[in-house]
């Protein structure tokens, strides 16, 4: 009985896995090749932020566990982050500098893309993506392209169930098959 504290709850688990599916999806190699994101650690975080965003959104429609799912994931999220940098060589002292710099990113990327995704003009969130992930290029960045992306994330997330997503049973588009047009 005493040992049953120390075992992961199921949601653990399954917050784990669903984090899992988000880090695999913001890793596959078409963002960096085909969508132009630099393959650098400011992009790889750039759409792991992307991604957690779009899956938050799914979430929000129920307030109650949008809230508490969001949090789960924020908190997995930050301790992969921090695991991360010390994993580079980032000292102790410089971790929580680094973090709260990661902390205020997230919350201004999150800022932005929920504004954009709720504005008329669908521009907005590819001025979003262009300003945060590509450094504001304005050259043939991908940004459109990855917009297209995110809508698509948006709408299949509609279509599967709030359990199997809480599960970590997420279902992303494949980049590769959002036209470039």
């Amino acid at each position: 009985m005493i040992l049953r504290r120390f075992r992961p709850k199921s949601q653990d688990r399954n917050i784990g896995e669903l984090y899992g599916a988000i880090v695999a999806q913001a890793r596959s190699v078409a963002f960096y090749g085909d969508y132009g994101v630099p393959d650098t650690v400011e992009g790889r975080f750039d759409l792991i932020v992307l991604h957690l965003v779009l899956v938050l959104v799914r979430f929000g429609s129920d307030e109650q566990t949008g809230r508490g799912i969001g949090q789960q994931l924020f908190d997995v999220f930050c301790s992969d982050l921090d695991g991360n940098l010390r994993e580079m060589g980032v000292g102790d002292l410089a971790v929580p500098k680094r973090m709260r710099r990661f902390g205020e990113a997230f919350y201004g990327r999150q800022a932005a893309y929920l504004a954009a995704l709720a504005a008329t003009d669908e521009g907005e969130l590819e001025k979003a993506l262009a300003r945060n992930i590509f450094s504001g290029r304005d050259d043939d960045c991908g940004a459109a392209r990855l917009a297209r992306y995110a809508r698509a994330a948006l709408a299949q997330f509609e279509q599967q169930s709030e359990d199997a997503l809480l599960r970590g049973d997420v279902v992303f588009p494949r980049p590769e098959a959002i036209a470039t047009v």
